[in-house]
C-alpha cells in the first residue's frame, strides 16, 4: 500500500500468510497489479492455482535471469494479461477461514494428568525434499487457537486433514494421513517433535509429504524453537487407560501399560550385523532431553532394499544425506558416521513418539516394543482409541 509497486514477485512458501493467500489479498485490493509467482518447492497444481487466481506467470527456482526479465517485461507492457482470467471458487483459504475438524481430538474424561495446551508463537517456514516422493517441498507451521488439535493442509488445498489415527491411510515405511484429496505423508518425525515440545494446536502446511531433511527430528525441533512455544489458557488431558493394551505376537509386539504421568518407551531392536541387537529406554520428560538423546537419530535403510523400495515408489529422493545407509556384514555404515552407536534403536523410539501422538494427546504410561514399526504403532493406538470409545472416556 505504501510503496504502490508496478509489479510484484511473490514466493509461494512464506511464514504467516503464504504466497497464495497474499496473492488473493493483492487481487482484492489491487486488481491491475501484475504478480509473478515463484517457487522451488511447489507442484504443478499450485502453479495452475496461482494462474487461476490472477498471477501473470509462475517461475520455478533456481531462478534464471532471462526468464525473470521476460516475465517482468510481459507484466509491465502487455495489456492482455492473465489478470483478466476469472478466479474460480477453489482458492487458498486463510487459516482463520478453515473448517477444522476439532471433534476428533475431544476426549471427555482421562485418568492421566492434565497439561497446558500449547501452540507456536508465530509462523515459521522450512524447505526440503520429500524422502519418498523425491519432490522439493516446503513446510510452514502456523498457530491455531486452543482446542483445535494438529492439522495438515496443502498450500493450494482447502480441506485440512487432522493428525489423528482415524485418518491414517498408510503405514508403509512412513505414516500418511488423508482426508479426501488432501494427504500428508512421512509425518512421524515432525509429529515426534511436536509431541516432545507439547504442541497441541498447530496448522502444518506442506505439499503432500513432510520434507525428510536429514532423516531425523532435529530440524523440526529447531523449527519449533524458531517459531517459539506459546502456552495457551486451557489444559489438555493425557491418556491413561485402566488396563494394559498390546498388539502383535511373538518377536514383533508392542505393549502399553498405564501410569499416572509421563511416557516411557523401552525398545529392543534386533537385525543382522552391522546393527545387531540394540536396546534403549527413554523417558519423555522434557524437550531438551528429547532434542539431545532422540531427535538427532536418523532413519536407516538397508542397501539391499533400496532398489525394491524405489520400485514401490519410495525412497526416491536420491539424497544419501537424508538417511543412514546400512550395508551387509563387514560393509558397515556406508554413507556417514553414526551420531550414536545405537542410533537405529533411538530412531525407532523417535518414530514411536510421533506415531503414538496421533490422538492429539500424549499417552501416560510405558510402551514396551520389540521389532515393531509404524503399522504396529498405529494398530496399538487404534486399540487404545477403541478402549476410549467403548468406555466413553479414558
Amino acid at each position: 500500500r505504501d510503496v504502490n509497486p508496478d509489479i510484484v514477485l511473490l514466493d509461494i512458501w512464506m511464514p504467516g500468510a503464504d504466497g497464495l493467500e497474499t496473492l488473493k489479498t493483492l487481487r482484492g485490493e489491487f486488481s491491475d497489479l501484475p504478480v509473478i509467482m515463484m517457487s522451488g518447492h511447489a507442484t504443478i497444481a499450485t502453479a495452475v492455482q496461482a494462474t487461476r487466481m490472477g498471477a501473470i506467470d509462475f517461475i520455478e527456482k533456481p531462478l534464471d535471469m532471462n526468464l525473470i526479465l521476460d516475465a517482468v517485461r510481459k507484466g509491465l507492457n502487455a495489456d492482455d494479461r492473465a489478470l483478466k482470467i476469472e478466479v474460480g471458487d477453489s482458492v487458498a483459504t486463510p487459516s482463520g477461514d478453515l473448517n477444522l475438524n476439532t471433534d476428533v481430538f475431544s476426549l471427555n474424561v482421562c485418568n492421566g494428568e492434565r497439561v497446558p495446551q500449547r501452540t507456536v508463537k508465530q509462523s515459521a517456514v522450512l524447505y526440503g525434499q520429500g524422502l519418498h516422493s523425491g519432490k522439493k517441498s516446503g513446510l510452514v507451521l502456523e498457530p491455531l487457537p486452543e482446542n483445535s488439535g494438529i492439522h495438515f493442509i496443502g498450500v493450494s488445498e482447502t480441506t485440512p486433514v487432522p493428525a489423528h489415527v482415524s485418518f491414517v491411510d498408510s503405514t508403509s515405511l512412513a505414516t500418511t494421513v488423508r482426508h479426501g484429496d488432501n494427504q500428508a505423508s512421512t509425518i512421524e518425525h515432525l509429529m515426534s517433535a511436536l509431541c516432545a515440545y507439547g504442541i497441541t494446536n498447530v496448522l502444518v502446511k506442506c505439499n503432500g509429504e513432510v520434507p525428510g531433511m536429514d532423516g531425523s527430528a532435529l530440524p523440526f525441533c529447531e523449527l519449533i524453537e524458531q517459531a517459539g512455544v506459546e502456552e495457551q489458557g486451557a489444559d489438555w488431558p493425557t491418556i491413561m487407560l485402566s488396563e494394559p493394551v498390546e498388539f502383535g505376537t511373538g518377536n514383533e509386539k508392542i505393549t502399553y501399560e498405564p501410569a499416572e504421568s509421563g511416557l516411557t518407551i523401552e525398545y529392543t531392536l534386533q537385525y543382522p550385523e552391522p546393527l545387531g541387537k540394540q536396546h534403549y529406554v527413554f523417558d519423555l520428560s522434557d524437550p531438551e532431553t528429547y532434542k539431545r538423546e532422540i531427535a538427532p537419530a536418523r532413519t536407516f535403510v538397508f542397501l539391499k532394499d533400496i532398489a525394491k523400495l524405489q520400485q514401490m515408489g519410495l525412497a526416491l529422493s536420491g539424497r544419501v544425506d537424508s538417511f543412514v545407509m546400512v550395508g551387509e556384514g563387514d560393509q558397515g555404515i556406508l554413507n556417514d558416521d553414526l551420531r550414536f552407536e545405537d542410533e537405529a534403536v533411538r530412531h525407532k523410539i523417535l518414530d514411536a513418539v510421533g506415531d503414538l501422538y496421533l490422538l492429539g494427546h500424549r499417552l501416560s504410561g510405558k510402551i514396551t516394543a520389540h521389532l515393531t514399526g509404524h503399522s504396529d504403532n498405529i494398530n496399538l493406538l487404534r486399540k487404545v482409541f477403541e478402549a476410549i470409545q467403548q468406555k466413553g472416556s479414558c
